[in-house]
């Protein structure tokens, strides 16, 4: 699932790609808080059908209005870059079909009558992507974990995919990219590969943490958060990536034990990681602050998490959005996205 600005974007399975519009979330006086159409089903569709879609992505959750940037003069008087072409689509894999892309940008030029969405393109040359269940997207570069291993695709020509690179695992299930570093889960636990050139992307030997069952993961300076399944919360220093070392497990005595997704970020001056704790629901966990880690002030200290909030889901709890990523201006391959 992805958030960004006024609408909410989900992998559903064999109901496809979905966009739904979350302007009026909780707003006082609107009756449905999550709708799939802010005035009528006839003058909007944002369903994308696919047989098995498993995740969708974007190049960045920041609200951006590509079309707005064109023009010699405004980039002139504004120093500003044009958008990058892969700023129009979102990237959906699907473990039947592969790789699905569609423009978005309808959704960001303020008319409400036009909000019709369909497939740019389709790619799954000669079935690299079959068992696709997982995309991060770093600049013009895809990262797709599927039954092949971790496969890149490089979509600079956003509606002519090409395959730049295949990392063989086993199992793969999803990564994380920073900086030269790829962080990927697969059967055998977390591993790290070298993504410096995309093309030459390569697993490196030695760099791997042994865990039952990671699931989704994030990264957040010298720590990685792995969901760990029936392990709960897996905290691993990387420091050095590659030679990643588990810092801690923390289950909540027993009771985070299906953890399939999670987030951190900061909320009030405070580290927290949300986790998407499937059977259990959501579970809010407190990283970091002057009671449970004297020593909490730097650049990236130690994290102690402990139980704050939980909220119990009507249905498992799969996945979770990416917070805003404020002072994010440039992608991982020199494209501009704010100023």
């Amino acid at each position: 699932v992805v958030l960004r600005g006024e609408y909410f974007y989900a992998a559903e399975g064999a109901g496809g790609m979905r966009v739904y519009d979350v302007a009026s979330f909780a707003k006082e006086g609107v009756s449905q808080r999550i709708i799939r159409a802010p005035f009528s089903p006839l003058g909007h569709d944002t369903h994308v059908p696919s047989r098995n879609a498993t995740c969708v992505a974007l190049p960045t959750n920041q609200p951006i209005a590509p079309e707005r940037n064109k023009g010699e003069l405004m980039r002139v008087t504004n120093q500003e870059q044009p958008f990058h072409p892969i700023y129009n689509y979102a990237f959906v894999t699907d473990a039947e079909e592969g790789l699905i892309v569609t423009d978005v940008n309808t959704l960001a030029d303020g008319e409400p009558r036009n909000n019709f969405l369909e497939r740019a393109v389709t790619w799954n040359e000669g079935g690299i992507l079959r068992g696709a269940r997982h995309v991060t997207v770093a600049g013009h570069f895809l990262y797709v974990a599927a039954d092949a291993g971790l496969v890149v695709v490089d979509v600079n020509g956003p509606l002519k995919p090409r395959r730049a690179a295949v990392v063989p695992l086993k199992g793969a299930r999803a990564s994380a990219l920073q900086f030269r570093y790829l962080f990927v889960t697969d059967d055998e636990g977390l591993k790290v590969v070298d993504a410096t050139i995309p093309a030459k992307a390569r697993l490196v030997e030695g760099a791997k943490v042994p865990l039952a069952d990671a699931r989704r993961l994030y990264v957040a300076r010298t720590y990685a958060y792995v969901a760990g399944g029936r392990e709960g919360l897996v905290i691993v220093d990387v420091e050095k990536p590659e030679a990643p070392r588990v810092h801690l497990k923390f289950d909540d005595g027993g009771r985070l034990n299906d953890a399939r997704d999670v987030i951190v970020g900061t909320t009030n001056a405070s580290a927290i990681a949300y986790v998407a704790d499937g059977a259990n629901g959501l579970k809010v966990l407190q990283l970091t602050s002057p009671e449970i880690q004297p020593k909490f002030y730097g650049f990236s200290p130690a994290p102690r998490p402990e139980l704050i909030a939980s909220y119990r889901t009507g249905k498992p709890a799969l996945s979770l959005s990416k917070g805003l990523d404020r002072d994010r201006a440039v992608d991982e391959t020199g494209g501009q996205i704010a100023v």
